[in-house]
């Protein structure tokens, strides 16, 4: 069972690349080093006295020191990105706001805020919910035309949901013939920032979670 709402929210622009490669790092700090040890091994190599060649110790030594300085270049690269996420505050200042995601959320004895997007030419549409392991437990019509509804997690005889995880989809429909099903994006608590090379995740009330780049918008907690 659904309920028409409206409230107001902030969009998060979609993340743009970042000019690490593959390993999230790769800034021409760490590679110019690299470059500039490779070249003074190499000269050391050509000019060193073949009666006296220097102790594979020493190489060792070397090897490990670089590996130290680029190591601290690249924990030098992640906490700038930590410190640049999210337009320069950083999902920390997430928490305790409402996340708008697509990933299963927590229900427990509020409503849920779904954001509902049908096709514009659907002539009916259904709000499908499933539990935590993907199986549909209820189906509703809630006509055409998008906005905000709230969810109140009741079954066809209005009986309450069990507390859990959920997550949504629209089926648009026209003349009887599906022609969209699409995520439903739901609001959920923040609760907690996880930062990692890959732009970190933020974890929602209950438990679920979600990576930052894929909360769509974000409002006060109500």
């Amino acid at each position: 069972m659904v309920d028409a709402i409206t409230s107001p929210t902030v969009t998060i622009p979609a993340a743009t690349p970042s000019a690490a490669g593959a390993g999230g790092f790769a800034g021409a700090g760490a590679g110019g080093d690299f470059q500039t040890f490779l070249t003074m091994l190499t000269a050391q190599l050509q000019n060193q006295d073949p009666l006296n060649p220097m102790e594979s110790t020493d190489f060792a030594i070397q090897l490990a020191t670089f590996a130290g300085v680029e190591q601290a270049a690249l924990s030098n690269k992640f906490l700038e990105q930590m410190a640049g996420q999210a337009g320069g505050a950083g999902i920390a200042g997430w928490i305790g706001k409402e996340g708008r995601t697509t990933a299963p959320v927590w229900f427990g004895d509020d409503a849920i805020t779904l954001d509902v997007v049908p096709h514009s030419l659907a002539d009916s549409v259904q709000l499908v919910t499933r539990d935590a392991q993907g199986r549909e437990v209820t189906r509703e019509e809630i006509g055409p035309g998008e906005g905000q509804i709230d969810w109140l997690g009741r079954s066809a005889d209005d009986t309450k949901l069990p507390d859990g995880l959920y997550s949504f989809t629209l089926e648009s429909r026209r003349g009887g013939e599906m022609i969209l099903e699409s995520k439903v994006g739901a609001y959920a608590r923040i609760v907690e920032a996880q930062f990692d090379a890959s732009g970190g995740r933020v974890v929602f009330e209950g438990g679920a979670s979600a990576p930052a780049g894929e909360v769509t918008a974000l409002r006060d907690a109500g």
